[in-house]
């Protein structure tokens, strides 16, 4: 068994980011900007007014000033404004030659066309958004890596950008293993139990931004899961197994896995819960086998697949942590508000809530227990070489995306 740190470590090793794409900015939401991009142009490219107001000369603010002009947003034609002279003028209008101030409307007074200043607090170039402010022509306008969020995609429209590069998302086949397994809503005859792990698995991975998920099933039975490992290695860049990974008599994973040309990189890690955790990849193809306890699957895709998928996707605004690409799945230091107790030789990962600054175990932290990991926001880490944690010690925990 190797340690949690280095089972980190060998997955970061071994992960590439999928190949780039070319996609229209429109379709382009929660993907990995793959290149550098540069503004071809100011943004904006004059200046323009954030207010609606006048344009004045700053100098001239004491003066009478005569209204003369307006300038609307889109407005095609520039002109100049005279000396001792004002120019009604709207929210994203080009400035006038020779203005450089603009005076809320609130904030003057208008007689027979002529214009008294009352802002006392004016200052010089107020309410002036400035040539190039958004983005300057030839400058980095966003760095490879970032995530297309929202506000993201936004300004890239602002500056002009029509089609970005992205890293491409990987396709994930999920294989479920076991024969007493039995679908949600049917009955359940003796000796078996309802299937979940691929709901749970289906709905954490769709978080991720990974929709191309592709579901498979299998029974305790080698020839079986091989034929099934073997097609969903054809159509998909990542595999996840449920199941099967220990070396009882009918876990057949590491087996099907070698007969699939699958090199594995590592098996079992000392941890708790998902102690059987396998990692392996062919040349074009990555594998998880993960447990089939409930509770340890999604322990096990928190702390390995995810970091894993999102840095096939490039998603670079993971934190690194000791050389560790952590992904969204933040870290913070928190209070313990109970103790816990655990043996040596294994590092802990318990399901918690986490809230200002403290942390609290929940119950029922057995592998096949999913209750409290529907009330979890968060995992608490507890290193494999300590035993006691007293209330009020500081932990390590890892806060659940959303």
């Amino acid at each position: 068994m190797i340690s949690v740190k280095e089972a980190k470590s060998l997955i970061q090793e071994h992960i590439v980011p999928m190949p780039l794409h070319p996609m229209p900015l429109a379709l382009a939401a929660g993907f990995t900007l793959g290149k550098d991009i540069y503004a071809k142009i100011d943004i904006p490219a004059y200046e323009q007014s954030s207010m609606d107001g006048y344009a004045i000369r700053y100098d001239e603010r004491s003066l009478p000033l005569t209204i003369s002009g307006e300038m609307q947003a889109g407005a095609e034609e520039q002109f100049t404004l005279l000396p001792e002279h004002a120019a009604r003028i709207f929210t994203g209008a080009p400035l006038p030659q020779g203005a450089d101030t603009v005076v809320m409307q609130e904030k003057v007074e208008v007689n027979d066309g002529v214009l008294t200043v009352l802002d006392e607090q004016l200052s010089p170039g107020i309410h002036v958004r400035q040539k190039g402010a958004e983005a300057q022509a030839g400058a980095l306008a966003m760095q490879k890596g970032s995530k297309l969020t929202p506000a993201a995609l936004g300004f890239l429209a602002g500056i002009g950008v029509t089609e970005v590069e992205v890293c491409l998302h990987p396709s994930v086949a999920i294989i479920v293993t076991g024969k007493e397994l039995q679908t949600p809503g049917e009955e359940l005859a003796f000796g078996q139990v309802y299937e979940s792990n691929s709901y749970s698995l289906a709905a954490a991975l769709e978080l991720a931004q990974v929709t191309k998920i592709n579901f498979y099933s299998a029974d305790d039975d080698l020839n079986e899961l091989t034929v099934v490992l073997k097609e969903a290695l054809s159509m998909n860049d990542v595999v996840l197994l449920t199941g099967g990974v220990s070396v009882g008599d009918y876990d057949f994973v590491l087996s099907a896995s070698r007969a699939t040309g699958v090199r594995q990189i590592f098996h079992k890690i000392r941890q708790k819960p998902g102690k059987p955790l396998f990692f392996g990849k062919t040349d074009k193809h990555v594998v998880f086998g993960l447990p089939g306890n409930p509770s340890s699957v999604l322990s096990c895709f928190y702390q390995y697949v995810l970091p894993a998928l999102e840095k096939m996707m490039d998603y670079r605004s993971g934190l690194l942590e000791e050389g560790q690409f952590t992904g969204s799945l933040k870290t913070r230091e928190a209070v313990l508000t109970h103790e816990y107790t655990k043996g040596a030789g294994l590092t802990h990962f318990l399901k918690a809530n986490f809230n200002d600054g403290n942390v609290t175990p929940l119950s029922a932290q057995e592998s096949f227990r999913m209750s409290s990991f529907a009330q979890a926001n968060c995992m608490i880490e507890l290193p494999e070489g300590e035993t006691e944690f007293p209330a009020g010690s500081v932990v390590k925990v890892y806060i659940f995306p959303e």
